[in-house]
């Protein structure tokens, strides 16, 4: 019976005094969540910046292609010159 006490001992050490586990874990919590408010303001801030609307990029490409005389703004292929 004495082999099977050894293999059944407990070796990761005491639980009960000098844990470690419990505070760190804490610790990881807390500075993940601090982390987390940070990128929300973060995020937040930048949302507000952007413009309500965007323009269009196709209103533009037709724009350009309307002051091109001669030009189809339907059928604007970039590769060939103009």
């Amino acid at each position: 019976m004495g082999t099977l006490d050894v293999l059944a001992e407990n070796n990761f050490g005491d639980t009960r005094s000098g844990g470690l586990a419990g505070p760190m874990g804490l610790l990881i919590i807390v500075l993940l969540g601090i982390v987390t408010v940070f990128l929300i303001r973060n995020m937040t801030a930048r949302i507000r910046r952007l413009p309500a609307e965007f323009p269009d990029p196709d209103a533009q490409r037709k724009g350009a292609a309307a002051e091109q005389p001669g030009a189809d703004p339907d059928h604007l292929d970039k590769s060939t010159p103009a």
